[in-house]
């Protein structure tokens, strides 16, 4: 790590919230290692979710004699916790999140300061690549990078540098941190998201630059993913109650779609509209067929088979985690307020 010149280049504080994750922390700090920035100019801080497994051991073994590296305890486990531990204790001119399961390309931290300064963005990042370890994260994988699969958000797919709501392991300037404050610790899912959403109340502007690259390893099996969109959908609501004009129709229509599923189950009992019963999952069935096909045509047959049983399950979990949602939080309408912490630092 370290072909550029230090002189004049900013300092750049990489934090890695993790929590048993001894399968792919190595992988992911030895990418680190491997930068074309300067040494001196990266500092990264591993805070640690009270890991049960051999993480924390593994990690002391890699960052030794590393003076750069420093391995943190996270008591608040959760990953809004660990990020705003490490940014109270970082001290880098910008900073960025990075997702323990994945591995940057050699220059991602060069792109990501080249594009920074050079598009006067608030917040940067690179595409979500997705990476399966059998057949079952394969399609996963797949599925998660196709617009008929998450919508429009366009970190997912994106092939060109543009202007976005959100973006996938953000890097930012202090000042962004210091000016909004920290990662609402009351989110466990949409952290990043619901951030995302008071940059932009402030008119932040926000960039993704496909060429800052990295690659992350996805949920594994259908019952991990099934959580996690689920979890998805059941925080959105806490987004939607905290910024209501910052949402997008897109992350509406999986609960649209669970409410007229539920309908025309209600349907199938009365006998004068039974007839318009099957209409809604017909007309699913067949757009997921369509997407299966157009997926598999250009990047396998072989996952035609599982393909459609994971897009229904990214739409059925996110849109059945919003509705319960709306039942969960249905009391704090009026409740915006978040466990925000507010930075005030120095300038250096």
């Amino acid at each position: 790590m370290g072909s550029m010149n230090r002189t004049n280049t900013p300092k750049v504080s990489l934090l890695i919230a993790m929590r048993n994750e001894a399968g792919r922390i190595g992988e992911c700090l030895e990418s680190i290692m491997r930068q074309d920035y300067p040494a001196d100019g990266i500092e990264v801080l591993i805070l640690d979710g009270q890991s049960t497994d051999s993480s924390w051991k593994i990690v002391e073994g890699l960052i030794a004699g590393r003076p750069n590296f420093k391995l943190i305890s996270n008591p608040g486990i959760f990953q809004s916790h660990g990020w705003n531990l490490g940014i109270s204790q970082s001290t880098g001119d910008i900073i960025g999140i990075v997702g323990a399961h994945s591995y940057l390309a050699t220059d991602y931290v060069a792109t990501a300061v080249e594009t920074l300064t050079r598009t006067g963005a608030d917040m940067v990042g690179g595409g979500m690549n997705a990476i399966g370890t059998n057949r079952i994260a394969s399609v996963i994988s797949l599925a998660t990078s196709s617009p008929f699969g998450v919508g429009g958000a366009r970190f997912h797919y994106a092939d060109r540098e543009e202007n976005v709501d959100t973006v996938y392991m953000g890097l930012c300037w202090r000042s962004v941190y210091e000016r909004i404050g920290g990662f609402d610790e009351e989110m466990i899912r949409n952290q990043d998201d619901e951030l995302s959403y008071r940059l932009r109340k402030l008119g932040g502007r926000i960039i993704c630059n496909p060429k800052i690259k990295s690659h992350y390893y996805n949920r594994a099996s259908l019952s991990s993913l099934w959580k996690q969109y689920f979890q998805y959908g059941l925080y959105k609501i806490r987004v939607l109650q905290k910024h209501p004009l910052q949402m997008r129709p897109r992350q509406f229509i999986p609960f649209v779609f669970v409410f007229a599923l539920i309908l025309s189950l209600l349907i199938a009992f009365i006998p004068v509209i039974r007839p318009l019963s099957p209409v809604v999952p017909l007309l699913y069935l067949l757009a997921n067929l369509f997407a299966s096909l157009s997926t598999a045509a250009t990047r396998g047959w072989k996952h035609i088979p599982l393909l459609p049983v994971v897009f229904a399950i990214l739409h059925l979990s996110y849109g059945l985690g919003f509705l319960v949602g709306l039942f969960k939080f249905r009391n704090r309408w009026n409740d915006r307020e978040g466990k925000v912490p507010h930075f005030d630092v120095p300038a250096r």
